[in-house]
């Protein structure tokens, strides 16, 4: 796929987000349909849905041959990453939706035979689309962003979850102490964002593939490290402990973390 291709691809599927942010502007102005998926805190709305089958049905009319794995189960069941798949989170960040009305998100992301090719994580309540990939670099809505300074992590704000702090999984407790501070945003298109932005060192989750797909190659395509958090690379098709950081960052919490499995 040569950049002409993906900077065509690149400029529908922004078409395709914006409508789609209006869509869910619009049906927010009515009541909410909410029920649970596995528990009390994993919810669902008629939102949720509504995204999702919008944008399968733009992609199944642009690209036919490929295979959709989205988050509410209205795509294809994938047993691998050959070929074009499109990863979809409909509305990332559900309960701050329902509950805040902010801190959520769009995510979609463009894999070509497992490599990353175009990611988008569209902030819905600051109409803010990030959007790029490694051929086309990365943007805030039509402003290129920078690397992020490679910071240690003693330098920065960390983002994570707060059941691996309470639970003080892989030393969490530790690598907090180690930062500047904690913050969690209950959002992981949020985190991956103020980890493109500079404004945290790094973010820790364990991650499905609709919450990575698109802030991975978002991440990578900015020099930030992405994988598991030992190290070893992404399975974009189950869920991850996933690690996103800088360079220096990522070394200070290796060490942590292999002090504490």
């Amino acid at each position: 796929m040569d950049k002409i291709e993906i900077g065509r691809i690149n400029q529908t599927v922004k078409k395709w987000l914006q409508a789609d942010y209006d869509l869910i502007n619009k049906m927010m102005q009515s009541k909410l349909d909410i029920s649970t998926k596995t528990g009390p805190r994993d919810l669902v709305t008629n939102v949720d849905k509504a995204s999702e089958r919008f944008l399968i049905d733009k992609i199944r009319t642009f690209d036919p041959d490929s295979k959709i794995l989205g988050e509410e189960g209205q795509g294809d069941r994938l047993t691998s990453m050959k070929g074009s798949v499109w990863i979809i989170d409909p509305l990332d960040g559900t309960m701050n939706f329902v509950k805040q009305r902010d801190h959520y998100a769009i995510m979609l992301a463009l894999y070509q035979d497992g490599q990353g090719i175009l990611g988008y994580i569209y902030d819905v309540p600051k109409n803010v689309l990030y959007s790029g990939g490694p051929a086309i670099g990365v943007f805030a809505n039509e402003q290129k962003l920078q690397n992020p300074e490679n910071v240690n992590l003693r330098s920065g704000l960390f983002g994570a979850s707060g059941p691996l702090v309470i639970e003080n999984k892989f030393g969490m407790q530790s690598i907090i102490r180690n930062s500047a501070g904690m913050r969690i945003y209950g959002s992981a298109g949020i985190e991956f964002i103020h980890v493109l932005l500079g404004k945290t060192v790094g973010y820790i989750s364990y991650l499905k593939p609709w919450d990575v797909a698109a802030g991975n190659i978002l991440a990578s395509t900015l020099g930030l490290v992405c994988t598991k958090v030992d190290g070893t690379p992404l399975d974009m098709l189950s869920s991850n402990l996933v690690l996103v950081t800088t360079e220096k960052a990522q070394q200070d919490i290796r060490k942590i973390v292999k002090e504490n499995v």
